[in-house]
């Protein structure tokens, strides 16, 4: 049975049981249960090849022990075994020396939670799981990661979960053009489900890994922060599905609540990919982490601050951004300075309407810049729709084949993007005209006059819209020679008026 087959049917099943409420919750049931019987998975690899190897989880609590067995427990009996002996023994489990592995598992289960009231239910999904999914086998594991992405996208639908979610088109062009390096450290701060992170090991394993010791050197370069326990489970499980043995440099914790200072020499990376929330909100007090000329409530905005603050000298970024960081005032001018001050903002791609769709509709941004020196003028590229298309949806995302036209402009970084050209899709802004807009950097293409719309519904709405203004038009028409017509006789009639008393004289 296919695996994406397994999990719907663990759905299915799931939708049975009075406990679990929508997909998030759905979604977070099986990720915790998912994560256990991958973990048993590549534990048999590592007993396989490590006989010393010993498990950071006590015997009893097991996946092998209390779930493989299809006609273990189940019942009421289940159901307690996991809320009062599972839960709690995984919450306390502790690093071994310099394993790590406890301290992963621990951080997953924090703020894991079983919803599942019926045990009954439980193990019938505990027993699809153990049937439908082997992560040693090679040909399923490429089939797992392809259904670990499907759930990642089924939580975008959840509602207000969408937000850990980009498209992997955005993430795998923007890691492609930020091009980390073997030894290069990575950072997303706002990590979510992890895709930039995973997309990063991909590319290094492609481009720059030939030796075991290449595989160790990726293993200790990847690194992630992500507050909401779901994204955060979600992450961990997605590096364990991505081979990172021990994937504990993804913490469990909101980046903003420390101090912009504290963050030491020693902390700064070499790259940072993130698509950090916009549109929220952070508590009372995290803001005064940050120095009072960039202090504000708005997620997005504290995280720029940090990405700026976190690279080190050289260091590069890739960011989504929404629209209204580009025409922001107020702090947010301070903060566009301060980003072209202090790094070189050489490129935004301005991405079009439904890039993120059905989660949100608003227009997004990747901005690519690089710590050390001023910006002398900012290249923009306005990504077009491919032909055909009017907007993107679920059904019809965004491909990174759509990408290629930027990367064959892209040039190079070393000589200051010497080949880089004008087209109907790019173009260049000085800094001092930037400057002379109080860093407005929502600059319009000016290649591109009024867009021409196909869409049956504009049209038509743009046609009785017309209809109307002639009317109006004719309306004031007939006004007007009404009163010109009248003036006219009135005229008329005065001057006829002497002629027949100069007759009757």
């Amino acid at each position: 049975m296919a695996i994406s087959t397994t999990i719907k049917s663990i759905q299915d099943i799931m939708r049975k049981d009075v406990g679990v409420d929508g997909d998030a919750q759905r979604i977070g049931q099986l990720v915790w249960m998912l994560f256990l019987k991958i973990f048993d998975d590549r534990e048999q690899e590592w007993e396989m090849f490590n006989e010393d190897y010993r498990s950071p989880i006590p015997e009893p609590l097991r996946w092998r022990r209390w779930a493989a067995d299809p006609e273990g427990m189940t019942g009421d009996e289940l159901k307690e075994f996991v809320d009062t002996m599972l839960f709690p023994g995984l919450q306390q489990l502790q690093a071994r020396g310099d394993d790590y592995r406890g301290v992963v598992i621990r951080n997953v289960f924090e703020d894991a939670y079983n919803y599942m009231k019926s045990g009954q239910l439980m193990r019938q999904v505990i027993n699809k799981l153990q049937d439908g999914v082997n992560f040693n086998k090679a040909s399923e594991r490429h089939e797992l990661g392809d259904m670990y992405e499907q759930i990642l996208k089924d939580l975008q639908s959840a509602g207000n979960s969408g937000e850990f979610y980009t498209p992997r088109a955005v993430t795998r062009f923007m890691v492609d053009r930020v091009d980390p390096k073997l030894s290069e450290s990575v950072m997303d701060p706002a990590c979510g489900t992890g895709g930039f992170l995973t997309c990063t090991i991909d590319h290094k394993r492609k481009h720059y890994v030939t030796t075991p010791e290449d595989e160790q050197t990726l293993q200790r370069t990847i690194h992630g922060v992500e507050k909401k326990p779901l994204p955060h489970l979600l992450a961990t499980t997605n590096l364990i599905l991505h081979g990172i043995e021990v994937p504990d440099q993804v913490k469990h914790d909101n980046t903003l609540a420390r101090p912009l200072i504290s963050w030491g020499p020693k902390e700064r990376v070499d790259v940072i990919v993130a698509n950090p929330p916009f549109g929220g909100m952070e508590e009372d007090g995290i803001e005064t982490n940050f120095p009072q000329a960039f202090r504000t409530r708005e997620t997005a905005d504290l995280f720029m601050t940090l990405f700026i603050h976190l690279l080190k000298d050289g260091g590069r970024a890739a960011v989504v951004l929404p629209d209204g960081f580009l025409f922001g005032e107020g702090m947010k001018t301070r903060l566009k300075e301060k980003l072209l001050t202090e790094c070189n903002l050489h490129t935004i791609v301005r991405l079009p309407n439904g890039v993120f769709n059905p989660y949100t509709g608003i227009k997004t941004n990747l901005l690519f810049f690089t710590k050390g020196r001023p910006t002398e003028a900012v290249w923009y590229y306005e990504h077009p729709y491919p032909e055909g298309v009017k907007n993107y949806s679920k059904t019809r995302p965004m491909k990174v084949e759509e990408f290629q036209t930027e990367i064959d402009w892209w040039g190079d970084e070393s000589d200051g993007f010497a080949t880089r050209q004008e087209t109907q899709q790019a173009w260049r802004v000085p800094i001092e005209e930037i400057q002379a807009r109080h860093y407005n950097l929502d600059i319009k293409n000016p290649y591109q006059g009024e867009q021409v719309s196909h869409d049956p519904d504009e049209l038509l709405a743009q046609y009785a819209q017309q209809q109307a203004e002639i009317q109006e038009l004719r309306d004031q028409l007939k006004e007007i020679l009404g009163d010109a017509l009248s003036h006219t006789s009135q005229d008329l009639t005065n001057q006829e008026a002497p002629h027949q008393e100069e007759e009757q004289a």
